[in-house]
């Protein structure tokens, strides 16, 4: 029996709950709160800087369009579908990853979340923070320089830091009111700018030297957008419940809400990109420079407060997954900790390196190492038709051993292989700023590093399930350990017994 202590998850409440299970009795969200999260988190600087970077790579404001529209949609279908895990398992995409990978392979799932929140809340500090300080220089006269520019970051970073310990309830409510006022701030953005817009915008010289590869590597990184999600979105779905809501109504939600708030920032950031004279201009500082004096003040509370939904997102996913890792650290301080990390991310990229090559690496990394950890659990999902042992996913958790989902010592080597594989192989496709694979130039320079990574995730793993279905079974456990007694405090003293070996869950 799982949560024999009922979790507190109120507006005004510290959220109590970790990545245990939540029972049915507290399973009080909604898709349309799913669709309001994901939609709402992408309205900020970071998420124009996304949609800046095709203008940057070269293109044209239709062919910006048309990537950007083809990446989402693609990352977005993928990202709906993983939204369903969490209703499923009651917990978390790391945790839940457990069932494919095994409870202590979860890792994996574990330390890609902590790579794309700490890289994820480090873009969204620093162009949020940015965007306050040039708007204030612009409006008051003062917060230029690196005095107030490490202000203008500390303000932003307080923000999310008091919403992410807070928690799930009090983070639904803020993008409620958040997600449409920053829509409307940023729709009239779009008339703002118009007189400067011209739609027949050709673009400059190809990054990659022709139209084909340079329009490949701007959707891909459209597509990786929503991809990056894919660690946080069951922090939110967890809390619905599939007796009340199709899986098609929760899928739904999450795949349309993610692309509806990407594809208005993402669209944004490239309209205005499409009008500075030097594309290149650092994003922020450019569209700063190309407003009309009132519309800076819009921009400084975009800044402000657009920075919470993503910034928040990220650490509060992250916070929960690495309080896991460590019996001793609660959710509160493994969040203070990881913001932290965070922070002095964006206090050296802005005055230690040149974080814009970052910012592309850090995409391009994201997406290859994601994808195929994707694949594989999609693939398990399905295979499984959706159904989890709940209280066997939590062994790595509690401290003991055994269970549905312990394969060989608690790891799945088929999984893990599958895996492994796809990544190397997507970086031997890949091509950024800090090196460049043996294999970049095999296409012509279309990036192949994306679709190699998930493809060859997802067709090792499948083939491997097709041929001897037993090799990814869920296996008998071995006996609890006496030596490994659960955490005091935790669910039961001995697990379920699972099924048999090879037998469908």
């Amino acid at each position: 029996m799982v949560n024999a202590v009922e979790g507190v998850d109120e507006v005004g409440r510290i959220e109590t709950r970790g990545i245990d299970h939540i029972p049915e009795n507290e399973r009080h969200s909604t898709p349309r709160n799913l669709f309001t999260v994901l939609s709402g988190a992408q309205l900020c600087f970071a998420l124009f800087v996304f949609g800046w970077l095709p203008i940057v790579y070269g293109l044209g404001w239709w062919s910006a369009v048309s990537a950007i529209t083809v990446g989402l949609l693609i990352g977005s279908l993928l990202l709906g579908l993983v939204s369903l895990l969490g209703p499923g398992t009651g917990t978390n995409t790391a945790v839940s990853s457990g069932a494919v990978f095994g409870v202590l392979g979860r890792l994996v799932g574990s330390l890609v979340a902590l790579f794309i929140a700490i890289g994820a809340y480090a873009l969204t500090i620093w162009t949020g923070g940015q965007a306050v300080a040039a708007s204030a220089e612009r409006l008051f006269g003062w917060g230029g320089g690196d005095v107030g520019l490490a202000i203008s970051y500390l303000l932003p970073a307080v923000v999310t830091i008091v919403m992410a310990i807070y928690g799930h309830a009090n983070l639904v409510r803020v993008h409620k009111v958040v997600a449409p006022s920053m829509a409307v701030l940023i729709v009239v953005g779009f008339v703002v700018l118009g007189p400067q817009f011209d739609a027949s915008y050709q673009g400059g010289a190809y990054i990659l030297g022709s139209f084909g590869p340079t329009w490949v590597l701007a959707m891909l990184t459209a597509l990786a957008a929503p991809l990056s999600y894919a660690p946080f979105v069951n922090d939110y779905s967890r809390y619905i419940s599939e007796r009340r809501f199709s899986r098609r109504r929760i899928a739904t939600a999450g795949g349309v809400g993610i692309f509806v708030g990407l594809w208005i920032a993402l669209i944004f950031g490239a309209y205005a990109a499409s009008i500075f004279t030097d594309p290149s201009t650092d994003f922020t500082l450019g569209l700063v420079g190309i407003s009309p004096t009132w519309y800076v003040l819009p921009l400084l509370v975009i800044g402000l407060f657009g920075t919470v939904g993503q910034g928040s997102m990220a650490i509060y996913g992250t916070g929960l997954d690495t309080s896991s890792l460590f019996p001793r650290l609660s959710r509160v301080p493994a969040t203070v900790i990881v913001s932290a990390a965070g922070l002095a991310l964006v206090y050296l990229g802005s005055f230690v390196w040149n974080a814009l090559p970052l910012v592309s690496t850090f995409i391009s990394l994201l997406s290859i190492i994601t994808a195929p950890w994707v694949a594989i659990m999609l693939i398990g999902y399905f295979r499984n038709r959706g159904e989890y042992t709940p209280e066997d996913l939590q062994v790595f958790t509690e401290r003991r051993r055994g269970g549905r989902y312990w394969y060989s010592g608690g790891w799945n080597p088929v999984a893990m292989v599958a895996w492994s594989i796809a990544v190397v192989v997507g970086l031997l496709f890949s091509a950024n700023s800090i090196y460049v694979g043996a294999w970049s130039q095999v296409a012509g320079g279309v990036d192949l590093s994306f679709i190699s990574s998930l493809a060859l995730g997802g067709l090792i793993y499948g083939v491997a399930v097709a041929v001897d279905p037993g090799v990814a079974a869920v296996r008998r456990p071995r006996p609890v350990d006496s030596s490994h007694p659960p955490v005091p405090g935790s669910a039961g003293d001995a697990l379920p017994t699972p099924p048999l070996e090879g037998s469908t869950p």
